[in-house]
């Protein structure tokens, strides 16, 4: 029986993504010209954040089963959206001022229940910058991670989980110092949320809880989590998805396209794939994240330690 990897893919080279953004741009330099914020990103975030809002609001008496069904099936859709669209502020992909796009990550956050907004963008642009980084990228397994989840059981249970994993990974492995705008998140957030138990009850929190936690697990949106750069192919760290959740999730799906050009918001990023497609069509790329799913879970050669990493070098130091 062939078993799982006991260490990391280790990569002597630099992340792939930088030295094709310079191939690509040489040969296509009209890409530049969709570089730039998404002008319907302000709309399309008030519209998931109210009709989730109201959604909680509309359950305050119903039971659990009927808030459960509706949190996987409706509002884990919502949320996960509300998550990747603070992604893509992150970037910022909504306006032109830094300022704004953090404050309307603030926003977006509301419904998902748990104060994150702030904190994730301070992560994830380091995810960018020094993809595979040993100790600097968090998006990578731990190696107690790795340790513990070794088999289809404990696969099961760490895929249900991984919003936490994901989450509280960097707060111990890497804690930064928490700023002022953490401060206004979180203030901000806990005031969201006691207002709606103070006003509906704990069914409607519940309800925004559950659907960020069960669309953060066993879910066909939470596919992305391990389909972007969990390696199934050992030549490749990076991994496109091009299915139709693509439309309720920023297109977070063109995942090579964006650690390419993440100055492209995600509305556009099909185009990079239409103009160069030569960079794109050899390598494997998922039609279904729940595919991708249960193959993390069957392949007895995959897990935690499936993710390619690298040293900090001197030169990406500075």
């Amino acid at each position: 029986m062939v078993e799982m990897g006991q260490d990391f893919y280790w990569s002597h080279t630099d992340e792939p993504h930088a030295s094709r953004r310079r191939l690509i741009l040489s040969k296509y330099p009209q890409i530049k010209d969709l570089f730039g914020p998404d002008p319907w990103a302000f709309l399309k975030i008030t519209l998931v954040v109210l009709i989730q809002l109201w959604t909680a609001t509309f359950l305050y008496d119903a039971g659990w089963v009927k808030i459960l069904m509706i949190a996987y099936f409706f509002g884990s859709f919502l949320n996960h959206n509300l998550f990747l669209a603070i992604h893509e502020l992150s970037h910022n992909l909504a306006f032109s001022t830094p300022v704004y796009n953090r404050c309307l990550g603030i926003f977006a956050n509301l419904p998902i229940g748990v104060p994150m907004s702030v904190t994730f963008q301070k992560y994830h642009l380091e995810h960018h910058r020094f993809q595979g980084v040993d100790g600097v990228d968090m998006d990578i397994p731990t190696l107690t991670e790795a340790h513990i989840v070794t088999n289809v059981i404990a696969k099961s249970i760490w895929v249900i989980f991984q919003l936490f994993f994901y989450a509280l990974r960097p707060l111990f492995v890497k804690p930064k110092p928490p700023g002022i705008w953490e401060l206004i998140n979180f203030t901000i957030q806990l005031a969201l949320d006691a207002s709606v138990v103070y006003i509906w009850g704990w069914k409607s929190f519940g309800y925004m809880i559950l659907s960020t936690f069960v669309g953060g697990g066993m879910h066909p949106m939470a596919g992305h989590f391990i389909s972007e750069h969990y390696v199934f192919k050992e030549e490749q760290e990076t991994y496109s998805y091009y299915g139709p959740l693509n439309l309720m999730t920023w297109n977070v799906g063109y995942h090579n396209e964006h650690h390419d050009f993440p100055r492209i918001a995600g509305y556009k990023l099909h185009k990079v794939k239409e103009i160069a497609p030569e960079y794109y069509e050899n390598l494997d790329s998922y039609r279904s994240w729940s595919q991708v799913i249960y193959m993390y879970l069957m392949d007895c050669t995959v897990g935690p330690y499936s993710r390619m990493k690298r040293k900090l070098s001197t030169k990406r130091a500075n």
